[in-house]
């Protein structure tokens, strides 16, 4: 059973929590997680960029000589891409570069991500996060005891609205609830830090 240690919110250890082996204790399969971050990452990519084709581009009504006579090539149109201020050829479209994994395929990798947080020992949980206020300076305190002030990806329930107003300032910390969680966001940061609510519905919010 794989185990995390168990903080309170003054960043002392309590103790160990036991993790579900069925989230995070699960084989890595780094081949999934590869595809898994591919797909990610071409979701995010705009399409955006655009040329002109020749039926786009300006001008070009006139022949610009007769066919035949002047001792040159033969052009139809000043706009071809072969003239300068023309079209482009096989130039970029808006296009939609996302694409999707197989929905078990998808949580295998998410698994893996997670398992892969616990291997390393980088999964640390809270007995209890909840604030009456928004206060970011209670928040840089915490994560600086428990030595998560770095890159850290932290898990909260639903309705946690003061502790999420607290964190959003703070460099390098970003904040998700369990529905949220994507393996390139786990991956990237380097520490996952659980509420205890969290850890405890991970496996009915996941499907496991």
């Amino acid at each position: 059973m794989p185990k995390a240690p168990l903080y309170n919110m003054n960043g002392e250890r309590i103790g160990d929590y036991e993790l579900p082996a069925s989230v995070f204790g699960v084989p890595v399969n780094e081949h999934v997680l590869h595809e898994a971050v591919v797909m990610q990452l071409a979701s995010k990519r705009l399409g955006t960029a655009k040329t002109k084709t020749r039926g786009e581009v300006a001008g070009g009504g006139a022949k610009p000589w007769r066919q035949k006579g002047t001792g040159r090539a033969r052009h139809g149109s000043r706009r071809s891409p072969i003239w300068k201020g023309g079209a482009v050829t096989f130039g970029p479209r808006p296009r939609r570069y996302g694409y999707k994994l197989p929905k078990k395929a998808r949580r295998v990798a998410l698994l893996s991500a997670l398992s892969s947080k616990a291997q390393n020992e980088q999964v640390l949980v809270l007995d209890e996060l909840s604030m009456s206020e928004p206060k970011t300076r209670v928040m840089v305190n915490m994560l600086s005891k428990l030595d998560a002030d770095g890159k850290t990806l932290v898990v909260l329930s639903q309705g946690n609205e003061n502790v999420r107003l607290s964190l959003r300032n703070i460099p390098g910390v970003k904040t998700l609830t369990p529905s949220q969680l994507n393996v390139y966001d786990i991956l990237n940061y380097d520490k996952l830090l659980l509420t205890k609510e969290v850890a405890d519905v991970a496996e009915e919010v996941l499907g496991v």
